[in-house]
C-alpha cells in the first residue's frame, strides 16, 4: 500500500472511534509516574489483540512494540509517555478519573491513545 496523504487520512478516520475510546479509557484509570502497572497491562492487551510483539517491564512499566515492514533498511521509532499528574479532575466528564487525587491532565492518555493507532495502521500495512 502507498502511503500518501488521502490514504493517511482515510486510514485514521477508520479507527478514529477506537483511538478515542482507548483514550478515554486511559483517562479513566491514571496512574502517576513509577507505579503505572495497569496502564502498562492495558497497553499489552492492547498490543495482543493486534498481534503486535513487545518487550514489557522496561524501566518498570515501559512497553516497547516491535513492527516490522517490508525490508529492515530503516527504522521508525516513536514513543509517548503514560503516567498521570498528583491532580483532582474537576471536570465532570464522564470518562473523568476513578482514582481520587490522580488524573491525566498532561495529555498523556491521548499520547498513548495515538501511538496505539499508528500501531494498528503500522500493522495492517505492514506488508
Amino acid at each position: 500500500m502507498t502511503f500518501d496523504l488521502n490514504t493517511v487520512k482515510t486510514e485514521i478516520e477508520k479507527i478514529y472511534d477506537e483511538v478515542v475510546a482507548i483514550r478515554r479509557e486511559i483517562h479513566m484509570h491514571p496512574e502517576v509516574g513509577e507505579q503505572e502497572a495497569e496502564t502498562e497491562k492495558r497497553i499489552c492487551k492492547w498490543l495482543d489483540d493486534l498481534e503486535i510483539p513487545y518487550e514489557n517491564h522496561i524501566a518498570g512499566h515501559g512497553v516497547c512494540a516491535t513492527i516490522y515492514g517490508q525490508n529492515t533498511d530503516h527504522t521508525v521509532a516513536i514513543r509517548a509517555d503514560i503516567d498521570a499528574l498528583p491532580v483532582q479532575e474537576a471536570t465532570g466528564l464522564p470518562y473523568s478519573s476513578k482514582t481520587p487525587g490522580v488524573m491525566h491532565a498532561c495529555g498523556h492518555d491521548m499520547h498513548t491513545a495515538i501511538l496505539l493507532g499508528t500501531a494498528k495502521i503500522l500493522k495492517e500495512n505492514a506488508a
